[in-house]
């Protein structure tokens, strides 16, 4: 039997694209920050939480990182956790963060150990808006700013 060439190329794309678990609704996140010291997602319920994966090398994640601290604490109902998605050495990054600081905790997450319960980041920075219930109210994917994120925060309301 012989298959139209548009069968047979959406067949084969099928079978080399990676199959992906659906993420869940209410992910899970354990981390150890660059600090020594736990995070625990599900410990931030009554929060809104911002996850936001970046790199040092990123300049997009470079320009947002102030708006998402000034954010942070201006509101007293948000916490955040920057995810360092890259395969540096853990000192490279400290030392990024000691002239780029930020008023939240970071953790380090390599390439081939990302949290199990998020999608693997398209693109860089990715960030995700965790309601204070748990669910994601919105991905971000690109920079985000404190008028997108407020909006986000106000539509989730």
């Amino acid at each position: 039997m012989k298959m139209p060439g548009l069968l047979l190329a959406v067949l084969l794309s099928a079978a080399v694209t990676p199959v992906h678990a659906a993420m869940p609704a209410r992910p899970a996140l354990k981390v150890t920050t660059l600090e020594g010291k736990p995070f625990d997602l599900s410990a931030q319920r009554g929060y809104w939480v911002i996850v936001n994966f970046w790199a040092t090398w990123c300049v997009p994640c470079i320009k947002e990182m102030p708006d998402i601290s000034r954010f942070v604490a201006g509101h007293a109902n948000v916490r955040a956790i920057g995810l360092a998605y890259e395969d540096s050495d853990k000192a490279d990054i400290q030392a990024f963060l000691a002239k780029h600081p930020v008023s939240y905790p970071v953790a380090q997450v390599t390439l081939d150990g990302a949290p199990k319960d998020f999608d693997e980041p398209r693109g860089l920075p990715t960030t995700y808006l965790i309601a204070p219930d748990g669910h994601v109210a919105k991905r971000f994917i690109g920079p985000v700013t404190p008028q997108s994120l407020g909006a986000a925060i106000a539509a989730g309301q």
